[in-house]
């Protein structure tokens, strides 16, 4: 879930979304970076929508005013709910009030959003009343431009602690792979699982690793060290260095290291 954090040059936090304004040259020194800039966010999701969309919208033309060309909201941005039945009852359509807010929120600071994941009422909901949990990108126009309908659920079996979590039960898998996406600071893709992640490798130049939830680390692969919020509430800028991603991909050749395929189906032949 981590690599996000292998791509970016973290440049200034923001503790909380209450926190101080940001001095006039710390805004003068992101808004003049000739490196594309991305705001990561980190909000406490509650029940009540319109209070969601309030502190995401506070983040957004702070992120906006401090130089991002897109914002990354977590997933479950526009609602926890309390409960499987609450949940349901509080989810609605692309083209619902929610994202309507964040089309035009989008539209009027002309600034690139990513969502995700949002809970999209299904296909067939009168009758199956089952959620697709749904990424979605919007561009600086306010247009949707991508929506990926999670494919892979998370189900969970932990009778010794009383755990039983199927997301399935409520929640649709994705139809369907979406191609990665253009954006101002490269392109983004789902990384997991590495079934999913080979068929995009084609796409793979100035690619930037879209991860689901949780933003928190230290420490990228490359011993770099990082702060990318932990558990605060807020966001953090960062730097998105695309020639410092060309060059670690020139000095790892990874997928040279790979042999045919005979030789990962070798084992299955002893």
């Amino acid at each position: 879930q981590n690599d996000l954090l292998d791509l970016l040059t973290v440049t200034e936090s923001q503790d909380a979304a209450r926190a101080s304004s940001p001095t006039t040259s710390s805004l003068r020194r992101m808004s003049s970076s000739r490196l594309p800039v991305a705001a990561v966010c980190q909000v406490l999701a509650t029940p009540d929508k319109q209070a969601n969309f309030s502190a995401c919208k506070q983040l957004v033309e702070e992120a906006k005013e401090r130089g991002a060309g897109m914002v990354f909201l977590p997933e479950g941005f526009d609602y926890i709910g309390s409960s499987r039945e609450e949940s349901l009852s509080l989810a609605e359509s692309l083209t619902g009030d929610t994202i309507s807010q964040y089309t035009q929120l989008a539209r009027k600071l002309e600034v690139w959003m990513s969502l995700g994941g949002f809970h999209e009422r299904g296909h067939d909901w009168e009758t199956d009343r089952r959620l697709y949990n749904s990424h979605i990108i919007i561009n600086d126009k306010g247009e949707i431009v991508s929506v990926y309908r999670k494919a892979h659920l998370f189900d969970v079996e932990l009778p010794e602690k009383g755990v039983s979590l199927k997301e399935r039960s409520f929640v649709i898998p994705g139809p369907t792979l979406v191609s990665p996406v253009q954006t101002p600071i490269g392109k983004l893709y789902d990384l997991r699982p590495k079934e999913l992640t080979q068929p995009l490798y084609k796409h793979r130049r100035n690619t930037f690793l879209k991860q689901n939830s949780e933003w928190s680390q230290r420490f990228s692969k490359f011993g770099e060290e990082c702060d990318c919020g932990g558990e605060k509430l807020g966001m953090v800028l960062v730097e998105i260095d695309l020639e410092k991603i060309s060059s670690i991909r020139r000095n790892m050749l990874v997928q040279q290291h790979r042999r045919d395929a005979g030789f990962y189906q070798s084992l299955e032949k002893t």
